[in-house]
């Protein structure tokens, strides 16, 4: 099975190179699935789930924001942040999902309740990948022959 390269930058340190199998990336008119040979594109990434398969195991990482360049054999992540789920910390994320929404409620002008939706839905998204690792079984399923 052919195979494509991901790598996962931010401003501070590269954060993921890997070969893998696919990638779902949250676009911001939505999912984005991309397998090896997929054709030319540069799209800007929205805040969400980020899932890597690799060997049949699923990786998921928490994104927020940037821009993803995709080429036949390699695709490049240019995040604003990207985490991996045993990078979350549950409770810190926990704490910034409240003060996001307690921000949210609080705000008059348009500039600042954007800003605090906009950080509500990182913490959410770090809490839901931060969940679901907890959740998933700790080896893959074996396809059924």
């Amino acid at each position: 099975m052919e195979k494509i390269k991901l790598e996962i930058v931010t401003a501070e340190k590269l954060i993921y190179s890997e070969v893998v199998d696919s990638i779902v990336a949250p676009g911001i008119t939505g999912e984005l699935g991309i397998l090896p040979e997929h054709a030319n594109l540069v799209t800007i990434l929205d805040t969400g789930v980020l899932t890597i398969t690799k060997d049949g195991e699923e990786t998921d990482m928490a994104v927020s924001g940037g821009y993803m360049e995709v080429q036949p054999h390699s695709v490049i992540i240019l995040a604003d942040a990207a985490e991996r789920a045993d990078e979350i910390d549950i409770d810190r994320a926990e704490a910034a999902r409240a003060r996001a929404e307690e921000a949210a409620k609080n705000v008059g002008d348009l500039d600042a309740q954007l800003a605090a939706e906009a950080a509500l839905k990182r913490s959410l998204t770090r809490l839901k990948v931060a969940k679901k690792r907890s959740n998933r079984p700790r080896k893959p399923a074996q396809p059924i022959a």
